[in-house]
């Protein structure tokens, strides 16, 4: 069986997505699955003196020969949101052109990023009569409405719909990461035998609970292991709404016991270190982002850890900071909107949440938690519970290899 695979992004670059998409191509690999890959020189994240080495590398093998990368030249991307759309639609056609040449192929998978990636593949499922399999990460244009950057009934909002109806309708099979857009779609007239749930997982293995008094991150960044820790990791933007845990801190900073630790980077940082310097309040520190090997330590420093978002940004989505939090054994407090994650925090007794921005709520949240650190340690079992249970790369790589020959052999059999 043979995967055509057309990624806008792929290694060296890091994104959020790239260590999942790795372990699946693993998984891939090991059931026996090749793979040929077509993606762009690689731009996001990458130093020039990079960027020109792998100009140089047009065909790659790699995951013990189970995998051909084949890489064609695109322009650097850019912040210009015009040269963005511009460089997805140069590699959207280039994409097409080499996807076309394989008719060996048995079945397309594809990614939701970027949006026009579902056109493609139906496209390409036309020309090449083979199944399309999607894997939706992201609901468009809905993200576009919740995020402010369109409006609902725009120009770009009809389009963006045109799009999604067009690659519902020509996808096989779609995979989505959880039942809150399962639900989306369906009210969009796609079928519920078309849908598979399969959540974003987490590595169970690398990610585990650390206990306070071996965890060498309090001494090396002189946290004191008594106080009760609320601890945020992540991107330092604007959806992310840093702002309620700041304004938290500041009515909290009576409670000398009670501090916040924030580890990230993004576009404001700068602007909330300076906030929280506005207000003089000492209960309230800043760090880098740790290396991906340290992440168990870094939750591992919480009582609790923080989820949050602006209020209209959260709703079906499951940041995929949750499920490692909950690997590490840690629960989480959450403000965010009310969905899917919510539910499983309320259902499974593995965090407390309240409703997205509201400050004096998130402030009151963690001060009856701070004097409850049995209820929070409870929380935290049994947040690793659930990740063992559901969440497990063994659990989420199993399913995409059984959708995916599912749909080859329904092919065969037609």
């Amino acid at each position: 069986m043979k995967l055509l695979l057309l990624p806008p992004y792929f290694t060296p670059e890091r994104q959020s997505s790239s260590l999942l998409d790795h372990q699946r191509y693993v998984a891939f690999a090991n059931a026996g699955i090749e793979m040929i890959l077509y993606t762009p020189t690689p731009t996001r994240g990458i130093e020039k003196v990079v960027r020109e080495e792998y100009k140089k590398r047009k065909r790659e093998i790699m995951y013990d020969g189970m995998m051909t990368v084949v890489r064609y030249s695109l322009m650097r991307e850019g912040h210009n949101s015009i040269v963005r759309a511009f460089r997805y639609f140069c590699g959207f056609v280039k994409q097409y052109i080499a996807g076309c040449k394989h008719k060996d192929a048995d079945c397309i998978f594809l990614v939701s990023t970027p949006p026009i990636q579902g056109l493609l593949g139906g496209l390409l499922k036309r020309k090449l009569k083979i199944p399309f399999v999607y894997n939706l990460q992201d609901i468009f244009p809905d993200s576009l409405v919740s995020s402010g950057l369109s409006t609902k009934n725009s120009i770009l909002w009809k389009i963006g719909r045109k799009i999604e109806n067009y690659t519902y309708r020509k996808a096989d099979k779609i995979i989505v990461i959880t039942e809150d857009f399962k639900h989306n779609i369906m009210q969009k007239g796609v079928a519920a035998d078309k849908i598979e749930v399969v959540y974003n997982w987490v590595d169970e293995m690398a990610i585990v609970p650390i206990a306070k008094e071996c965890n060498p991150l309090f001494d090396d960044l002189k946290i004191n292991r008594s106080n009760f820790n609320v601890v945020y990791a992540g991107n330092l933007g604007n959806a992310q709404n840093i702002d309620v845990i700041i304004d938290a801190a500041n009515q909290l900073k009576d409670h000398q016991n009670i501090n916040f630790l924030i580890f990230g980077s993004g576009g404001l940082k700068e602007h909330y270190v300076k906030k929280a310097q506005s207000y003089g309040i000492e209960n309230i520190r800043f760090f880098p982002i740790q290396p991906l090997e340290l992440v168990s330590q870094v939750y591992g420093i919480g009582d609790i850890c923080v989820v949050s978002c602006k209020p209209g940004f959260g709703g079906a989505a499951m940041p995929s900071k949750m499920v490692s939090i909950m690997s590490a054994g840690r629960p989480i407090i959450a403000s965010f909107d009310e969905g899917e994650m919510t539910y499983l925090l309320q259902n499974y007794n593995c965090g407390k949440y309240v409703p997205a921005g509201d400050v004096n709520a998130f402030a009151d949240m963690i001060l009856s938690l701070s004097a409850n650190r049995e209820l929070c340690q409870q929380m935290g079992d049994n947040a690793r519970k659930l990740v063992l249970k559901r969440f497990t790369r063994e659990v989420g790589t199993k399913k995409y290899i059984e959708v995916i020959k599912d749909v080859v052999n329904k092919k065969k059999r037609n």
